[in-house]
């Protein structure tokens, strides 16, 4: 995130406190329906991105939806993580030892089979940002991995899940297959997994959503935003109108959320984390929030 984006958005949120800060210490109903997604799993609790961490977020009632993100590896499995490569400040070798930061695109998904990544530890050391995560050892899973470890947890519950493709132009090729190669993993684990009629998949690409949109029009996708662009010149960008618009939550306004019911497009906005922020969201009328604290959600409805 630029520093124009991030004064921006500062900004935004200075203004949004000072007009709704007393507001929203009061609890507030939240639709039938709304879209609660625990982002990464349980990302405040739990390991991002880990087996433990989805499982995890299905204790608490609300959550309806789990967002994630893909990588592909070497033999060209879907892996579930937030980069093409293991991120240092979370992640140790094989064999226990601390990835460098400079050295940490040694270590790409992209060049390892999903055997050898489960031989990463991601879990034990925690996260700095997130000191209520409970630590344990774990790797990072393929989709499938998820998908059916919920599905035998959870049978009675139809879960749906939302898949960012993480994919970049500079990284074709080196550190991700192609975006029709990446697209077309995606869409065949989907139809593997029978997830079509309860899944989305977002990205901050516009390349995969045109792809998907051309390949596979009956799909929900969803564009995610962290630019100031505003509403219009994304879409343009874009190209099509999508099933969902999903920003940074400091970009939601009563104008943007009036602006997606008129052009019949889903508001969810990303990463939402205080009870009275998420308060502020569901009066000014957004379909969804994305959450790394799903625990909090009971909170939003209660003094």
């Amino acid at each position: 995130m630029n520093r124009l984006i991030l004064y921006s958005m500062l900004l935004l949120s200075a203004f949004s406190f000072l007009t709704c800060k007393i507001t929203d210490r009061k609890p507030v109903e939240v639709p039938t329906g709304f879209d609660w997604q625990g982002h990464r799993g349980c990302r405040g609790l739990f390991p991002e991105n880990s087996l433990p961490g989805f499982l995890h977020a299905l204790e608490y009632p609300g959550v309806q939806t789990l967002e994630l993100d893909l990588a592909v590896s070497k033999d060209r499995q879907l892996i579930v993580s937030h980069e093409p490569w293991f991120n240092p400040a979370i992640c140790r070798d094989s064999q226990g030892n601390m990835i460098e930061a400079k050295d940490e695109k040694k270590h790409l998904i992209f060049e390892k089979t999903a055997e050898e990544i489960k031989t990463y530890d991601c879990g034990s050391w925690g996260n700095t940002r997130f000191p209520d995560q409970t630590l344990v050892k774990t790797h990072k899973p393929t989709l499938r991995e998820v998908v059916e470890a919920v599905g035998r947890l959870y049978p009675e519950k139809r879960i749906r899940w939302n898949l960012e493709i993480k994919s970049n132009p500079e990284w074709d090729g080196k550190f991700s297959p192609t975006i029709s190669e990446f697209v077309a993993l995606v869409q065949k684990e989907i139809s593997a997994l029978q997830l079509s009629d309860r899944v989305c998949v977002q990205s901050f690409d516009p390349r995969p959503l045109q792809l998907l949109h051309q390949q596979a029009p009956g799909l929900t996708l969803a564009l995610l935003v962290e630019n100031t662009d505003g509403f219009e010149k994304n879409l343009e960008r874009l190209g099509f109108k999508p099933s969902i618009y999903s920003p940074y939550y400091w970009l939601v306004s009563s104008d943007l959320v009036e602006k997606c019911k008129k052009k019949g497009v889903k508001l969810i906005p990303w990463t939402v984390n205080e009870v009275t922020a998420m308060r502020r969201l569901v009066r000014l009328g957004v379909d969804g929030i994305i959450t790394d604290y799903p625990n909090l959600i009971e909170q939003v409805g209660k003094k």
